[in-house]
């Protein structure tokens, strides 16, 4: 649906922003169903909530949207690199490279 292809769903979450609840380099808030049985079935999952959440992530500009647990422990990958490299350079990194996936709607 176009709310969704064009990302404008998302808009909300600046307001979490601006709140300091969220950042706008980070892992990818899970829906919070979701939390307990990814923490049980991935180990290592809750360190990715060392950082706040992001509106877009290391993960999400290396990796599609993941469907499946295998697809999400490769995403976690993703995250705990963020979580371990976390640096304003790597952010501004991040920041470029989430332009051409959005602008292009990649599906990450």
């Amino acid at each position: 649906d176009f709310m969704r292809r064009s990302r404008i769903d998302e808009l909300p979450q600046l307001l979490n922003v601006l709140r300091g609840e969220m950042t706008f380099v980070g892992p990818r808030p899970e829906r919070p169903e979701f939390t307990s049985v990814l923490e049980r079935e991935l180990p290592g999952y809750g360190a990715r909530h060392l950082v706040k959440p992001g509106l877009t992530g290391w993960a999400q500009i290396r990796y599609q949207y993941a469907s499946s647990v295998q697809d999400t422990a490769t995403k976690l990958d993703y995250d705990l690199q963020y979580v371990r490299r976390r640096s304003l350079l790597f952010d501004a990194k991040i920041l470029v490279q989430t332009i051409p996936v959005v602008f292009h709607q990649q599906g990450r």
